[in-house]
């Protein structure tokens, strides 16, 4: 009898992928271009499981039963297009190949029209939750060709992540739906960690708490409603001690690097012109983290305040932890935005309630108050932002006075916080019924004759006029936003 899955890529994820998959009953091969992986595996974690090695594609996919289901776990990009193109000749009609990679959606579209093109089945499949989350239970989050999830289904909400006996993993539509799912995931991950970030520089630089009480003030956090996996880790790093007995997170080199998915989340939002603000701010915090060489030049050359604090420490560590909540809601609120803007965009049927299941566990945005974001679409299904449901706007009448001192108090200190920045204006952009957009329109019309609407006149009726004089009555195409 043939293996049930198939595993091509025995990197990191895909030794524990195969692991999980074995010890939840399903007979599993795996294959890989490099053959000493291979067996150093089946000989080494692989030992006396039920995992099959496989040498070449041809033996791999013989290895398989039908239909065959293949999941790929190679670098995104042209080493899935090759990975497809070796297999197809020991394919038959049916069969499922699945990539579990960072791919950019459009790609994941793309390769489902190839497959079924030819009788076969294509799914892309985000795969969140680390070495860690691969090996004792991931969030998954697959789409592309429909009739591929019956036979793929019971195998992955197996090895998937549980929370309350829910798997964290579902349908999530057709094409590449579920990798751009993966990808939003991706870009909240993004602002999540900056945000964490800036709270710890202003803690660290302005209240000037040691390693030892920012380890307290995020056990705190994670004590409360900010419980997460992220505040959960960052919680055990400040901990962490180096060989000489100091914090080790203040010996690693304030250089952050990135693998596209948050610039794809930014890029999709600019093109559906979508204020995905704070994830923007959170990738471009990297980039000139990026810069560090022009930093360090820069310090001595480029003045600013001194940090210094006389208030209350204890008090100001909690309105940051509310500033944060707030801020990560924002976060989420756009992330969100995009989703229903690209769910009518591309045709796809998201679930955002369902969305918000796969990632309370084994994902790393898991956070406790996802189930709020779950209950929030149960009770309104057609919700245009999360700050408008009542329980999150409640909190962020609450909250938004802590986002503000922060945010404030951080600016007079020099102490830089780009997404908790974002977050405020945007959350004093969204409540404004007014916007100086007037203004701007009146400056598009007079230099390009761009044309406005009245307020006094029905929407959709527009108008030049002739600022200067000179110039004539022709208007330009009109702008819709």
């Amino acid at each position: 009898m043939g293996s049930q899955i198939g595993i091509i890529g025995i990197g990191v994820m895909g030794e524990n992928l195969a692991l999980n998959f074995e010890s939840k009953g399903f007979s599993v091969s795996v294959f890989d271009i490099d053959q000493k992986k291979v067996e150093k595996f089946v000989n080494g974690r692989a030992k006396e499981k039920n995992i099959k090695g496989a040498y070449s594609y041809s033996e791999f996919a013989g290895q398989l039963a039908k239909p065959r289901r293949a999941l790929m776990m190679v670098t995104a990009g042209k080493t899935v297009d090759v990975v497809i193109e070796a297999m197809l000749p020991f394919m038959e009609s049916g069969d499922i190949l699945i990539d579990g990679g960072n791919t950019h959606f459009p790609d994941t579209t793309r390769r489902v029209k190839y497959l079924e093109s030819k009788g076969m089945q294509f799914v892309g499949s985000g795969v969140s939750g680390g070495e860690e989350g691969a090996l004792l239970g991931p969030a998954l989050m697959p789409g592309g060709s429909p009739g591929a999830w019956e036979h793929i289904k019971p195998m992955f909400q197996a090895i998937a992540a549980k929370v309350e006996g829910v798997p964290c993993c579902d349908w999530l539509g057709e094409e590449g739906a579920g990798h751009f799912v993966k990808m939003v995931h991706n870009g909240i991950e993004y602002g999540d960690m900056q945000l964490i970030c800036e709270s710890y520089q202003f803690m660290k630089e302005v209240l000037g708490l040691s390693a030892e009480e920012l380890h307290e003030a995020f056990k705190e956090w994670n004590d409360g409603e900010l419980k997460s996996y992220l505040v959960e880790i960052t919680r055990d790093i400040m901990a962490f001690k180096d060989e000489d007995g100091s914090a080790l997170v203040e010996k690693i080199l304030d250089k952050a690097g990135q693998k596209g998915t948050g610039k794809w989340t930014v890029v999709t939002a600019l093109d559906q012109g979508i204020p995905l603000t704070l994830i923007g701010e959170a990738v471009f915090a990297r980039c000139i983290s990026a810069q560090k060489d022009e930093r360090v030049k820069a310090s001595s050359m480029l003045s600013g305040p001194k940090p210094s604090f006389k208030g209350d420490k204890k008090e100001f560590i909690n309105a940051i932890g509310k500033a944060l909540y707030l801020a990560k809601v924002i976060s989420y609120a756009q992330g969100y935005a995009l989703l229903r803007s690209s769910a009518k965009e591309f045709g796809w049927n998201l679930n955002f309630g369902g969305i918000a299941m796969i990632w309370r566990g084994g994902c790393i945005i898991r956070s406790q108050f996802l189930h709020k974001i779950k209950e929030a679409f149960d009770v309104n299904a057609e919700l245009t932002n999360l700050l408008l449901d009542p329980f999150f706007n409640k909190m962020a009448n609450e909250y938004e006075s802590s986002l503000r001192k922060l945010v404030a108090e951080a600016t007079l200190q020099g102490i830089p916080v780009p997404t908790f920045g974002a977050a405020l204006a945007y959350y004093d952009g969204y409540r404004s019924a007014r916007l100086p957009a007037n203004l701007l329109q009146a400056q598009r019309d007079y230099f390009g004759a761009h044309q406005y609407e009245r307020i006094d006149k029905p929407k959709g009726e527009f108008f030049h006029t002739n600022w200067t004089g000179r110039g004539g009555d022709t208007a330009s195409s009109v702008y819709n936003v």
